[in-house]
């Protein structure tokens, strides 16, 4: 009896397209949100590995530029009023003001060292709202993809003791497929949410040392400014 047990356990596909193929509608609904939040995630976690590869970079030669001696106006006049640089759009939004705030006689209109600040923080606020778009999403699918696939793998198991109750038999050939099934729903899961919580964290915090590196060049800019309004 065990041996005809076993061989019938033998002949059964245990590939994940067969697991996924006889799995119930709920299950395999669970599976290809799964799979889809999956892809999801890797298509953000290589987005932004790019693009915070590039700000860094553009960061580094944004700073050669604005510390090589060159003056301000002409670095102004050369990147624009639009530039496509994180740092440029800084550096242009605390120049902007700085025009702005001059009067006609030459003189500086009251308060401009506040609105430069400000200025200058709405600007970083706006890159840094563009850097850590998207993480949420990573977050989302680090926290929820886990307890998602268990209910995947809880129902697939229910379905699993109701077909043994209807088959009235405990042998390793009826009860396996639908463990199988159920347990490839967890692993689909974690499979979604280990990505997602590592690269969360990394990405959480590249963009927290880009940003900081804006502020810093901000205050230091604003510094450079005001010892320009005190001579």
């Amino acid at each position: 009896m065990e041996a005809e047990t076993l061989a019938l356990a033998q002949e059964i596909d245990f590939s994940m397209w067969a697991l996924f193929a006889r799995a119930t509608f709920i299950v395999k609904l669970v599976m290809l949100m799964l799979m889809v939040a999956s892809f999801w995630s890797w298509s953000i976690i290589v987005q932004k590995l790019i693009t915070y590869r590039k700000a860094k970079r553009e960061a580094e030669v944004f700073d050669r530029k604005f510390w090589s001696g060159e003056p301000l106006d002409e670095l102004f006049d050369e990147i624009g009023a639009e530039p496509n640089g994180q740092s440029e759009k800084v550096f242009a939004a605390g120049m902007m003001e700085w025009r702005r705030s001059h009067r006609n006689d030459g003189g500086l209109i009251a308060g401009a060292t506040a609105r430069i600040d400000r200025s200058m923080d709405v600007a970083i606020a706006k890159e840094s709202e563009g850097l850590q778009n998207g993480l949420s999403v990573l977050a989302t699918v680090g926290s929820t993809a886990p307890f998602v696939g268990l209910f995947g793998t809880v129902w697939g198991i229910m379905n699993a003791f109701i077909e043994i109750a209807e088959q009235q038999s405990t042998n390793l050939a009826v009860v396996a497929p639908g463990i199988a099934e159920a347990l490839l729903a967890t692993g689909l899961g974690l499979l979604a949410a280990i990505p997602a919580v590592i690269f969360y964290n990394k990405l959480s915090a590249d963009s927290d040392r880009i940003v900081a590196g804006y502020e810093a060049f901000a205050d230091e800019f604003a510094t450079i400014l005001s010892r320009q309004l005190d001579s």
